[in-house]
């Protein structure tokens, strides 16, 4: 387990404890009030005190935030049961109705710590309780007529029958309340646990994608310089043809776009956010990113509508974020080769960015499945199913999410929210 579990192991702990004392305090003011039992309160007194600075102790670490581990949490359990074991022994030894509460420190052991640890506490209570049937100081009732005296042995009786059921429901209450806490914390803890295990996977993968990229951007670079100066000569040569040299300027223009995405791959592997990322109007930044898709794939038309505030605030124009918008760009114009829309907006404390297009709908299995690495409806046109995973992989780094939605008469939706506080380098006013 965790400090941060053990944390929450002692303050169910402390709480425990509060129900002890104040069970204890209730059975001493019953028992001396209406059974007249001379009970020692010196002894009950301390043990309550010793208790409430424990219980105090822990309260001020716990509020200091300071490392808590098992063997503190087993420390105090072996507090309480020397506590409880002269408490008892002060109070009538095994005949108490109150050695229930061995139960307690016990049952906290079996939930949060180790077997060994457990074992101990359950030998312990038992040699205690055992103890406690030859050694221990007998309490006396308190009789204030000649009357009272025949019915002694029906008083002691009739307490500790009171006892244990008072015991009983204290017992049930504990067990229901605070054991199935413990519990709850711990199955929480092994779901936080496999969901960190899912995100050392997924960083995983990550990384074997980031290296796959970075190795291909440098054996591309060779063959793309190729093709550069090939186009560069046909350029030349071809001069006299005009449609011939519009196309082999287009050509030319789309491998040195493919040069520059392939330098920015090298160029930023391994630096972090802020070395890769400049600070960038959020107009500008939209702009620019549709612009260069625009040049990259000028067949498809793209209408931008953009509604931002004014002024317009300032962004991290961060790489990755553009390249995962610009993959979902691209998503869209496959589906819809005739012409796509971009809105941009700032909706409350979102950044919303909607890229629409006239395609089908995709189903649910489809739907179900996007997002997933190497799954894709797209395999025949050589699609790799990479797009919607690598964008939520990043939009999920800004704390951003990404929806589909079905879009009427026709066409898809693809939804992308960012909080404006992970992306702003001020604070953003005027959205709706």
């Amino acid at each position: 387990m965790s400090s941060r579990a053990f944390a929450t192991t002692l303050r169910r702990l402390l709480w425990l404890r509060v129900v002890m004392m104040v069970s204890l305090v209730l059975a001493s003011i019953v028992a001396t009030r209406n059974y007249q039992l001379a009970l020692p309160v010196t002894e009950v007194a301390a043990a309550l005190g010793l208790m409430l600075a424990i219980n105090l102790i822990s309260w001020l670490r716990l509020w200091r935030q300071a490392r808590i581990d098992d063997l503190e949490i087993l420390l105090q359990l072996l507090l309480d049961i020397g506590i409880l074991s002269w408490l008892f022994y002060a109070t009538g030894g095994y005949s108490n109705p109150f050695v229930w509460m061995y139960l307690l420190p016990l049952a906290v052991a079996a939930v949060a710590l180790s077997w060994r640890q457990t074992w101990l506490i359950a030998a312990l209570v038992v040699g205690a309780y055992s103890l406690l049937m030859f050694y221990y100081q007998p309490l006396t009732i308190q009789a204030h007529t000649h009357h009272a005296s025949y019915h002694l042995q029906d008083e002691g009786f009739n307490l500790h029958l009171l006892g244990m059921w008072g015991g009983f429901v204290v017992s049930a209450l504990v067990i229901a309340f605070f054991v199935e806490r413990m519990g709850r914390n711990l199955r929480e803890y092994d779901r936080l646990l496999a969901a960190s295990r899912e995100k050392v996977l997924e960083s995983e993968r990550m990384l074997a994608l980031g290296t796959l990229a970075t190795g291909a951007a440098h054996e591309l670079g060779t063959p793309l310089s190729t093709m550069a100066v090939i186009t560069r000569e046909l350029q030349d040569d071809y001069q006299t043809q005009p449609e011939l040299a519009e196309s082999l300027a287009l050509l030319r223009k789309q491998v040195e776009r493919c040069k520059e995405i392939l330098s920015s791959i090298t160029a930023t592997a391994g630096m972090t956010r802020s070395e890769a990322a400049s600070a960038l109007r959020m107009d500008v930044f939209v702009q620019q990113l549709v612009s260069r898709w625009s040049d990259m794939r000028p067949g498809t038309p793209l209408q931008l509508q953009l509604n931002l505030p004014d002024p317009c605030p300032h962004m991290v124009a961060d790489l990755a974020l553009g390249q995962a918008i610009t993959n979902l760009i691209n998503n869209a114009a496959d589906a819809s080769p005739a012409g796509i829309s971009v809105s941009v907006a700032v909706v409350g404390k979102n950044l919303r960015i909607e890229i629409h297009d006239q395609g089908q709908f995709p189903d649910s299995s489809t739907l179900a499945q996007m997002g997933t690495p190497f799954t894709s409806s797209k395999q025949a046109q050589g699609g790799m199913g990479l797009g919607v995973y690598l964008a939520k992989s990043v939009l999920e780094k800004f704390d951003g999410e990404i929806s589909f939605k079905q879009r009427q008469p026709q066409g898809t939706v693809a939804c992308i929210l960012i909080p404006l506080a992970r992306i702003c380098l001020e604070p953003v006013h005027g959205g709706h």
